[in-house]
């Protein structure tokens, strides 16, 4: 589930192969909007691979256009996958 408020955006649930693409098409039209956005991930309660791939596409999207996003509140168990996967420095004070 998403949800937009002051700037931010609010995820909660799992992020994972099964639901990356339905979060994916929910939070597009969110970047094309002004910006800076931040981007909390306090209620991510479940995350696979596929999460950090859906994190480095956000990044992607924010900077297409124009837009700063600062990601906080990364689960534990996402950190030990960006921590894997090296792409750490490319996520925003993740």
């Amino acid at each position: 589930m998403i949800k937009q408020e002051d700037g931010t955006i609010r995820f909660s649930g799992p992020l994972t192969m099964s639901t990356v693409n339905g979060a994916l098409l929910e939070s597009t039209p969110l970047f094309a909007q002004d910006g800076p956005w931040d981007l909390d991930l306090s209620g991510v309660d479940e995350v696979d691979s596929a999460a950090v791939s859906l994190l480095l596409e956000w990044v992607r999207q924010a900077a297409r256009h124009g837009r700063k996003l600062h990601i906080k509140n990364l689960p534990e168990n996402l950190q030990c996958l960006v921590k894997v996967y090296g792409v750490k420095e490319l996520l925003p004070a993740a």
